[in-house]
């Protein structure tokens, strides 16, 4: 419930009311203890503080099993490869700790950026991070608007990783979903030739 109204009242970190993702997150878990009455102050602070230090740790994450092989043989076919995702200033960090930053040449958080997906912003900065045209970048992710659509819309070869078959958007073109990483390196040489 407070993550819900914070993200309303106070949209990707709250960036644009002076925020920070710290303070955002602080901020969210404060209240959410706090309706729960948790009223000492030192209490909920220190509650705030240790969840969102501990959030970085890699037992707090999953890596889907698919991922390293994945990120390794799209690096053997000589991609730059990169993150643009809806997170705070821990990204990097999270993914140092589960051994996946090695892959990637930059990450744009919504953070760092100032917009967040849906935003096309978001992907306008990526691709002056990546120096190339936008017809030959592709990206992948698991939302239909916010990566799928958006990255199309600035000209980017967008695919939609669906693990779970749940996406039963009629528009997306069958040569445009992946339903496992393990097939996006031979998608995006296909692209390539």
């Amino acid at each position: 419930m407070q993550y819900r109204h914070y993200s309303s009242r106070y949209p990707n970190y709250g960036i644009a009311q002076g925020m920070d993702g710290r303070s955002w997150w602080m901020g969210v878990v404060q209240n959410t203890f706090s309706r729960c009455r948790v009223q000492d102050p030192a209490v909920l602070n220190t509650m705030a503080h240790n969840l969102y230090h501990n959030f970085c740790n890699a037992e707090n994450w999953e890596v889907f099993p698919d991922s390293h092989k994945a990120l390794e043989s799209c690096s053997s076919l000589g991609l730059k490869l990169g993150v643009v995702s809806n997170f705070d200033s821990r990204l990097e960090e999270i993914l140092r700790a589960c051994g996946l930053l090695s892959h990637f040449s930059f990450l744009i958080t919504s953070e760092e950026a100032g917009v967040a997906k849906p935003s096309p912003a978001i992907f306008d900065q990526a691709l002056q991070k990546c120096g190339v045209p936008a017809a030959t970048v592709a990206h992948i992710g698991d939302h239909y608007v916010k990566d799928y659509l958006t990255s199309r819309s600035v000209g980017i070869h967008g695919f939609l990783l669906d693990r779970h078959n749940k996406h039963n958007q009629r528009d997306i073109p069958q040569e445009h979903r992946l339903s496992s990483l393990e097939e996006l390196p031979s998608q995006l040489q296909q692209h390539m030739d």
